[in-house]
């Protein structure tokens, strides 16, 4: 974890470099992704299906002000990890374990005149979601018969809306959050002993929330 924290901090600041003379913010903070667990069915079979549970992770955005009311804002955090769930005939059993990153480019429309201290925004972007380390559970292995059991997620593309506010302390420092609805959508395939085993089409269109501080460069 502390790896994890001090690369993206570094990151964070490597970006941030080049900018500092620019109209540019930075968010910091807890940022959560909680899909919205809608079942989806195994191998069509609409009686199995899947779901994941909710990750919070170090969330950084990165605000460039192209106008005082239009703002271009990048979502990055921490690698998220998700336990994979069953649900109707294997609800109860534990699938796997998978990690994603949902890189988001937003554009939002601010409102209020920038020294405004309390300023709401809308926003509409483009979502990228990259899944990795995706590891079988020993239940899953069990029912395959077989310890030779790859997992594969498919990566994602697709919309995001958001609402949020930004909220001056002083000209340096002030809070941010934002709710996005982002739709994300995997192919995900079950591999056992080389040869295709299971199929399924998961549908997570998480929430995501944030909740931070801001500094203004």
């Amino acid at each position: 974890m502390k790896k994890q924290l001090s690369a993206a901090l570094l990151t964070s600041l490597l970006v941030a470099a080049p900018f500092a003379n620019a109209n540019l913010s930075v968010n910091v903070g807890a940022i959560n992704v909680n899909p919205t667990n809608s079942s989806s069915p195994i191998d069509q079979n609409n009686a199995l299906g899947l779901s994941a549970d909710s990750n919070t992770q170090l969330g950084i955005t990165f605000d460039y002000a192209y106008t005082d009311n239009i703002v271009f804002e990048l979502v990055a955090a921490t690698p998220f990890s998700h336990t994979v769930n069953g649900e109707g005939g294997l609800k109860g059993a534990e699938i796997a374990d998978v990690k994603h990153l949902p890189p988001t480019l937003l554009a939002q429309y601010h409102f209020f005149t920038k020294d405004s201290a309390f300023r709401p925004f809308v926003g509409l972007g483009l979502n990228y979601t990259v899944f990795f380390d995706e590891q079988p559970s020993a239940a899953l292995k069990a029912t395959l018969g077989t310890n030779d059991v790859k997992l594969d997620l498919d990566s994602s593309f697709g919309l995001a809306l958001q609402v949020g506010f930004n909220y001056k302390l002083n000209e340096t420092w002030g809070l941010h959050a934002m709710v996005s609805k982002m739709d994300i959508n995997t192919d995900a395939t079950v591999y056992a002993n080389g040869a295709k085993a299971l199929t399924s089409d998961v549908k997570l269109d998480p929430i995501v929330a944030m909740f931070g501080v801001k500094y203004n460069f």
